[in-house]
């Protein structure tokens, strides 16, 4: 049995719901089916990402950037907070653990998880980092002489932090067979500079299609984003401070609707109409339709005055692929080399969590933010919010706060054993 909860995910809302638990004096067990903590970002992003708000939003519970950080850190400042935030907390996940299955048993009333551990990827990383270090590649070795071992862990407890981002989603294109160029999912995509002189289609508008499209540009290569439906674009910052935190202050004061009008005005004085260059906003406001489906405006990082000089070309829905490119829906039809599908990603609970109704099929909890956390017969989620870093920290809070409460009742929590596992150890509590 497991020493407490049972944590699936060692990205940033795993690794926040462990350190809010170890706080508590209630220990974990946290199972990552990488190599390593935060396999998205490490292994999943592109080279010039940095975040795209404020650190004050993006910090995780308990622990502040620290101060020396830019405002919007890099990529590589994000990924030695985090294996600060692990090592600060000593928090040891279960490298190369893969859950395949997870159901309650209400004859014991435990949880029962089913892993698959890859024995090659059992070292454990280095136990602190240095903000100097390189980040852009695994931080250990692999052994070549690895195999597999099925392990099961049984808790009282689950808690689901494997994140609204887990597996990559491409749409299915007619003529996908046929086009000659190469495609890759956002991703793979690592940088513009191997794109030099090339026509790229990048197929989405969001924080990600943009900044990939300016990448490509300032590149030299000539990119143009496929646009399907209506996208709000807004400065980065307004007033000298960032648009979502003057957004977030004038929501403690305003309705959601005046605070749309507020942003959509200001927005219109500092960038100018949108849809002059084939953006057209939707008709429900940025805030109102983040709450509503999830779908998050994009801050521009210089994107938009490239697409203003022509250097990034809007184009319409595509309709299909070609041999050489693409056919849109407008019936035009343009030649590519390449072709980025910036298309997000998805949930992939339902594939191993089993017999529960908690969460849907597209791997998100049924219940509405702000309960959505809290499930049945010891079940979490943290990170499904659709409201980023600032969304998975409250989460993780209330998720300790309830688990330490049980778990202080809980008759048997001073007699749990930990399943015999080669690699990792239980985020033990002295």
């Amino acid at each position: 049995m497991a020493p407490g909860p049972i944590i699936v995910g060692a990205g940033p809302s795993g690794l926040a719901v462990a350190a809010s638990l170890r706080r508590l004096s209630v220990p974990s067990v946290i199972l990552e089916r990488s190599d390593g903590i935060a396999e998205l970002w490490r292994h999943r992003t592109y080279d010039r990402l940095s975040l795209h708000l404020p650190k004050a939003f993006c910090q995780l519970p308990h622990l502040p950037f620290p101060s020396h950080l830019p405002t919007y850190p890099s990529k590589a400042d994000f990924l030695c907070y985090l294996h600060s935030y692990a090592h600060h907390f000593s928090l040891h996940p279960f490298f190369g653990c893969t859950v395949v299955a997870a159901h309650f048993d209400p004859t014991e009333s435990l949880w029962r998880v089913t892993t698959v551990s890859d024995l090659s990827l059992q070292s454990n990383p280095p136990s602190q980092w240095t903000w100097s270090d390189s980040l852009s590649e695994s931080s250990h070795s692999t052994s070549e002489m690895g195999g597999l071992e099925v392990v099961e862990y049984v808790s009282p407890w689950l808690v689901v932090a494997s994140g609204e981002n887990a597996e990559p989603v491409v749409p299915e294109l007619n003529g996908r067979e046929e086009f000659k160029g190469s495609m890759l999912h956002s991703s793979k995509y690592r940088s513009g500079k191997e794109y030099k002189g090339k026509r790229v289609l990048v197929v989405g508008c969001g924080n990600s299609g943009m900044e990939m499209c300016l990448d490509l540009c300032e590149c030299g290569a000539v990119p143009f984003m496929s646009v399907r439906s209506g996208v709000h674009v807004l400065p980065r910052e307004m007033f000298g401070t960032s648009t979502f935190g003057l957004a977030m202050k004038l929501l403690k004061w305003l309705p959601v609707r005046l605070v749309d009008r507020f942003l959509l005005m200001v927005a219109r004085m500092v960038i100018g109409n949108t849809e002059k260059y084939g953006l057209k906003r939707p008709e429900v406001g940025p805030v109102e339709l983040k709450n509503a489906t999830g779908k998050t405006p994009v801050l521009d990082v210089g994107a938009l005055s490239q697409i203003k000089k022509g250097r990034i070309q809007i184009v319409p829905e595509v309709e299909s692929l070609t041999s050489n490119g693409a056919k849109f829906v407008d019936e035009r039809e343009l030649e590519f080399d390449s072709v980025v599908f910036a298309t997000g990603y998805k949930s992939n609970v339902p594939t191993w969590l089993k017999d529960t109704d908690f969460f849907s099929e597209d791997g998100k909890p049924k219940t509405p933010f702000p309960h959505g956390w809290k499930g049945d017969d010891g079940l979490y989620s943290v990170g499904f919010t659709g409201r980023g870093l600032l969304g998975a920290s409250a989460d993780a809070i209330k998720t300790a706060l309830d688990i330490a409460e049980s778990w202080k009742n809980y008759p048997e929590s001073k007699h749990f054993i930990l399943q015999t596992h080669p690699q990792g150890q239980a985020n033990n509590v002295e």
